[in-house]
């Protein structure tokens, strides 16, 4: 089921929110227990056949975290380390057992089974959800005692399939307020709003961006410059606002049942430098490498070396996470790469402060980040290397003939420099940059939903409390978000998963 979809928006959600509101009113228990039940019944939309996955996951790790909340320090630890091989192991077979016996049969020249597993959807989600709370729980950070409420923490719907990945404080603690169990008018405006943005990112800028990058990665051929780069672009955007586009949905829809999830997109493409951008992509993603990985390892306790070792092993393991391939082992060492080049380039303290200097550093950001999405979109090595060859003028540059008529004077200087003519694609190549320049201006130029929100919703502001605006709708802004809602209802003629699902 999609958020996306008819059967979300005018079946699922509006039977969810009556039974949770109306079941507050005499019991938060069974509130919580029926938005649990809704949940399961979510994810078992998707495949029935794993829901008993889902929750036997469930049951061992609600059982270890009783262990790891009191007892001797030496069994704590045993049982830690236990759980968290167990739910790695899990998570290793469904996801990179195929993965892992085809790269042995390659390497060994020598045919074995190939594996057909099936990968749960957001599997990779609350395994890292559950990893972090038995975490969280061995260091006295946390601690639940009731089933249900464990169940709806792990289960939750706006958040079970792609994230945010969740701390238990970061949620859980909410229901303990009966203000959650009564039907609020301002949540129900606030999450209305974020969900509306959020949608419209999806359905009217990520999936008219895909064709045009499916066009470059799923025939690459020998693309020109101008191919690649829009083929790049269109993707680079895609993603943004299709992954953007899920974070605000899943908040907006949180807060609708009054509960706040914490942020995680933060306008990535405007960061300066690499550490930024992963500062502001996927955030809760990047919390959990950080906290259980890269700190662990040693961090940069250790001296530079040492630092820089353990950021490249955190970040090939964020890649590996992303998916059983080569590809997104690259993707993750190159992003180790910028990293250690980053943190030497930071060490000879060279930056300036100035606005040509910060728009340069953005651009360079950028384009080493869409360099580094080829390896994550496309769907083996070759096909990257093909488009690296064409994004970095390895076969020339291209125009389609629609422009080259128009250029057709200056044609024998454009071929003395390199530029052929290629016949056809004049339209979908004009109409490929149309979409990247609009992305780009949403993307770069305007504020992002929580600058937006920031404006009429004191929670997601950093102020305090006597500078803030207080929430106030108005005329104009209810006329704004049914125009964003109409024009959305009618692209969802075919809903289309979000990328991350496939995580």
């Amino acid at each position: 089921m999609l958020f996306n979809s008819w059967i979300f928006l005018l079946g699922f959600l509006p039977v969810t929110l009556a039974g949770f509101f109306l079941l507050g009113r005499r019991s938060p228990f069974m509130s919580a227990a029926w938005l649990a039940g809704a949940s399961l019944f979510f994810y078992g939309w998707w495949d029935l056949r794993y829901v008993p996955l889902l929750l036997a996951s469930i049951c061992f790790n609600y059982g270890c975290s009783t262990w790891l909340a009191s007892g001797p320090a030496w069994r704590r630890k045993a049982v830690l380390t236990a759980a968290v091989c167990a739910n790695l192991a899990l998570l290793g077979y469904y996801k990179y057992a195929g993965f892992l016996v085809a790269s042995v049969a390659h390497l060994l020249a020598q045919p074995l089974p190939v594996l057909q597993v099936i990968l749960p959807v957001g599997i990779s989600f609350f395994t890292f959800t559950q990893i972090a709370f038995l975490v969280d729980t061995y260091r006295g950070q946390v601690r639940e005692r009731r089933f249900v409420h464990y169940l709806l923490f792990v289960t939750y719907f706006p958040h079970l399939i792609a994230g945010p990945v969740l701390h238990h404080k970061e949620m859980m603690p909410q229901f303990a307020d009966r203000k959650v169990f009564r039907l609020s008018a301002e949540n129900m405006a606030v999450g209305a709003s974020i969900f509306l943005i959020g949608l419209a990112k999806k359905v009217l800028l990520a999936d008219n961006l895909a064709p045009f990058a499916g066009a470059l990665f799923n025939q690459p051929g020998e693309p020109s410059l101008l191919i690649a780069w829009s083929g790049v672009l269109a993707y680079a955007f895609q993603l943004y606002f299709d992954f953007s586009g899920y974070s605000d949905m899943a908040i907006g829809l949180s807060r609708l049942f009054g509960v706040k999830l914490p942020l995680n997109f933060d306008s990535p493409y405007k960061a300066a430098n690499i550490a930024q951008f992963w500062r502001r992509w996927h955030m809760t993603l990047s919390r959990f490498l950080r906290d259980y990985l890269y700190i662990p390892l040693g961090g940069n306790r250790h001296g530079g070396a040492r630092r820089y070792l353990n950021l490249m092993i955190t970040m090939v393991l964020g890649g590996l996470w992303h998916g059983a391939g080569w590809n997104f082992l690259i993707w993750g060492f190159l992003h180790g790469v910028f990293l250690g080049i980053h943190g030497a380039w930071s060490s000879l303290r060279l930056s300036s402060q100035s606005t040509a200097w910060k728009i340069f550093a953005t651009a360079l950001t950028f384009v080493a980040v869409c360099t580094a999405w080829v390896f994550f979109r496309a769907p083996d090595l070759a096909s990257a290397l093909a488009i690296l060859g064409g994004l970095y003028g390895g076969n020339g540059l291209a125009l389609p003939d629609a422009l080259a008529r128009h250029l057709a004077p200056v044609q024998p200087l454009l071929v003395a420099m390199n530029v052929s003519f290629y016949l056809g694609g004049g339209a979908a190549f004009i109409d490929s940059w149309g979409w990247i320049g609009l992305a780009a201006l949403l993307a770069f130029g305007c504020p992002n939903t929580q600058q937006i929100m920031r404006l009429v919703e004191p929670a997601l502001d950093a102020k305090p409390a006597s500078s803030r605006m207080a929430w106030r709708p108005t005329r104009y802004w209810a006329a704004a978000m049914a125009g964003l809602a109409l024009a959305s209802m009618l692209s969802l003629n075919r809903p289309a998963e979000f990328l991350y699902f496939q995580f």
